[in-house]
């Protein structure tokens, strides 16, 4: 049953399950959802039936300014959202014979507490093609880990996670249509993707692995690995939170976007729409059949200490700038990448495309925030030409990234190459 109001045992018995939650395998290490889980809880018994706004949480909780506008950062939406996944996670493992459950229903940032008097409740998550289809019939933060427990660990829920940010974010508009309205500088910055009469297509990078979640994964290897062993259905967290920021951007333009990995993408797909590549042409590996960037160019390291590393190779240095671009080594706890924002015409020269790749998964996020953020994207807008039609010219754009403990928290540009027919 719900608790509706908490006497002091029963609030005891309650945040004892938090605690137990806390103390997970499936919880640990994650301090910023365990500290979510408890506000959330203990606001639930002391003020039954209060609801919580996003401010709120966000001042309280994660220390943010107050100035902070849910409209334009969705940080709480998000990790709401990945709260609800772990403890989905949890009651379908080491917590299926709990007797009590905690939740987040979607669409409320208040807990709801229950007593199971049956069997365990099994969970099953949201599958690649659940993501997929859901996408396409709607109508109206560290590196890309090599080793590979660590691998599994950040591969394994991705798919599911996209599924449930794009079903959150769905709910939340058509519980309140047309509350947000889109900043001046998406409506110019996406105007090509947003005229034409179809969705544009958001192509999310899924790398060739070989391995189990349970056992270890790792990158195929094509001089040892049958291409029957491949596992294409993972992608990177950088992935996952970008494209629920895509759907939320285009959501305030008051459109749709057709999601696909790319895996499944032909190049028919690509010489009749507007494509969005989400991760860099070691993942993307379509990205390497197509126009792509000219100046800055994805290429491995071939030699010196860092050799076999990702860079982004600077193929025209101008004054002052690198030769090329590497972030923090790949045994290193990763606090700097390097990213690419780039508009290029695509197969069909009527078609656009752009690409947000980091070297990383966290850069490729980096990337989508960038032009998914109004301050942003108006210094990015403000350092780009456009046609005479008021659409942008073809650029290419590098990003420093910041990272603190996986997250990008600082992106600015360290080159430009701009109005490129």
């Amino acid at each position: 049953m719900s608790v509706t109001r908490a006497q002091s045992s029963e609030r005891e018995r309650w945040l004892g399950q938090i605690d137990k939650l806390v103390n997970s395998q499936v919880l640990h290490g994650s301090e910023s959802l365990c500290k979510l889980l408890r506000y959330l809880a203990e606001h639930a018994l002391d003020h039954p039936g209060s609801s919580l706004k996003e401010y709120q949480i966000a001042t309280e909780v994660f220390g943010r300014p107050h100035d902070f506008d849910p409209q334009h950062d969705s940080t709480i939406r998000v990790q709401a959202g990945r709260l609800r996944l772990k403890l989905a996670e949890y009651y379908s493992t080491e917590g299926a014979e709990d007797n009590l459950v905690v939740e987040v229903p979607k669409g409320t940032y208040v807990v709801s507490f229950q007593q199971r008097a049956v069997g365990p409740v099994k969970v099953r998550p949201a599958s690649g093609r659940d993501l997929e289809a859901s996408a396409t019939e709607r109508r109206g933060p560290r590196q890309w880990p090599m080793v590979p427990v660590i691998l599994s660990v950040l591969l394994a829920a991705a798919v599911a996670t996209i599924g449930l940010l794009l079903l959150n974010q769905n709910a939340a508009r058509r519980q309140a249509p047309g509350t947000e309205a889109a900043p001046a500088a998406f409506s110019a910055f996406w105007k090509g993707f947003v005229v034409g009469p179809e969705e544009p297509w958001v192509i999310f990078s899924n790398g060739a692995f070989v391995g189990r979640p349970e056992t270890g994964m790792r990158y195929f290897d094509s001089a040892r690995d049958s291409r029957d062993a491949i596992l294409d259905h993972y992608t990177g967290v950088g992935e996952v939170l970008a494209v629920h920021a895509l759907d939320r951007t285009f959501g305030l333009l008051h459109r749709q976007i057709r999601v696909k990995r790319g895996s499944l993408l032909s190049l028919d797909d690509v010489k009749n729409n507007d494509m969005i590549f989400v991760g860099s042409p070691a993942e993307n590996l379509t990205l390497r059949e197509i126009p792509s960037t000219q100046d800055f160019v994805f290429r491995r390291l071939d030699s010196g200490p860092r050799k076999g590393d990702l860079s982004i190779t600077n193929v025209h240095p101008q004054a002052g700038e690198a030769e090329y671009w590497v972030g923090s080594p790949s045994r290193a706890v990763l606090s700097e990448d390097y990213s690419v924002i780039a508009l290029v015409r695509g197969l069909n020269p009527a078609k656009s495309v752009l690409i947000l790749a980091g070297t990383t998964t966290i850069g490729t996020q980096a990337a989508v925030e960038y032009v998914c953020q109004q301050n942003s994207l108006e210094e990015l807008l403000r350092r780009l030409p456009v046609d005479d039609t008021g659409e942008l010219k073809p650029f290419e754009a590098v990003l420093r990234v910041k990272v603190t403990r996986g997250v990008p928290v600082e992106s600015e540009i360290v080159a430009l190459r701009s109005g490129k027919p």
